[in-house]
């Protein structure tokens, strides 16, 4: 079986578009539907379906994806076993103008020297995740386990930061002019977060606030992007939305969004990094310290139920030691 073309099925299943693994590997799309034609008559599956938006796995290309990511993480460790020195810290994001890749870039910027490979895995699936951890074709990922009982023994979750949350509103809301916002002044009014992944961790997240806060937390529709979403916003008079205080977004100037912290309490998206409980990446400890660093938030703030306390750095290389000596 040609690695390459595994290769190519993992980054083609990861970015979800041919054109996008091309660039990644460094070669033409041409060429990586070729490896993956080929991998597809070797099987005698076909692995993906192609859609509007770019490629989907099918039934098989699913069952076939952790195997593959297992495929590609060994040869990458055999390369590394005989090649000086050792490939860049990879941490997974959830999207790269997410709190994770601005905290991520923060520390990057005072850290230039650091090899840093930012990645973001295209799945709802926690699974999936600690998968992609186990095998080693990540070093870490920000994303919860909201039943850390369910981890396998050799990966572990530890808190990363917490994300206060604000209203995004367009001018003509009638919450627009507030400099702040409770949560009970949130009530009946309509919060659109489409594209809410069933039985993902941020569902569980959403579904905990409004039961909490009775909030209208509205899911319905496809989501088109941020882009869309913010069109919606500039021009809706009971529309808004949630986002994280650290999240970067970009819109005209002429659609004068708003954001508007929300307070007494603050709520918070805890955020936690996934992580392998024995022989972590040793790049991972610098960049913990430094969300260590980071302010906290107001002493009243609201988390789920399933969020963790901080831990320091020495908490994690004593679980990892105590692993690497059992």
């Amino acid at each position: 079986m040609d690695t390459e073309a595994v290769r190519s099925f993992v980054r083609a299943a990861e970015l979800g578009q041919l054109q996008h693994a091309a660039d990644e590997l460094g070669v033409t799309q041409q060429a990586v539907s070729k490896r993956i034609a080929t991998l597809e008559r070797e099987l005698d599956v076909r692995l993906f379906t192609r859609t509007a938006r770019g490629v989907e796995l099918t039934l098989d290309g699913q069952a076939f994806l952790p195997h593959a990511r297992t495929i590609v993480a060994g040869v990458d460790r055999a390369v590394a076993a005989i090649r000086p020195g050792s490939r860049a810290l990879r941490i997974d994001v959830l999207g790269l103008r997410s709190a994770q890749a601005v905290v991520l870039h923060d520390y990057w910027r005072s850290h230039p020297e650091t090899d840093l490979d930012v990645v973001t895995l295209r799945v709802n699936d926690p699974r999936a995740v600690v998968a992609a951890v186990q095998a080693g074709d990540i070093d870490a990922s920000f994303r919860s386990v909201t039943d850390p009982a369910t981890l396998p023994r050799d990966v572990q979750m530890i808190h990363a930061f917490d994300s206060p949350t604000e209203l995004l509103v367009g001018p003509r809301h009638p919450l627009a002019a507030a400099r702040t916002l409770t949560p009970a002044q949130l009530r009946r009014h309509r919060i659109w977060v489409p594209g809410i992944a069933p039985r993902s961790e941020w569902a569980d997240f959403y579904d905990q606030l409004a039961a909490d806060f009775d909030l209208r937390i509205d899911a319905a529709g496809p989501n088109f992007g941020n882009e869309v979403l913010l069109d919606i916003l500039a021009d809706s008079t009971d529309v808004a939305t949630l986002v994280g205080s650290r999240d970067r977004y970009i819109w005209p100037t002429n659609h004068d969004l708003r954001r508007i912290p929300i307070v007494n309490p603050t709520l918070a998206y805890p955020l936690s990094l996934i992580l392998p409980r024995a022989n972590p990446h040793p790049g991972l400890r610098a960049i913990i310290d430094h969300f260590a660093s980071l302010a906290p938030p107001p002493a009243a703030t609201w988390r789920p139920s399933w969020a963790m306390a901080p831990r320091h750095r020495d908490a994690v290389e004593g679980d990892a030691s105590a692993a690497a000596s059992a």
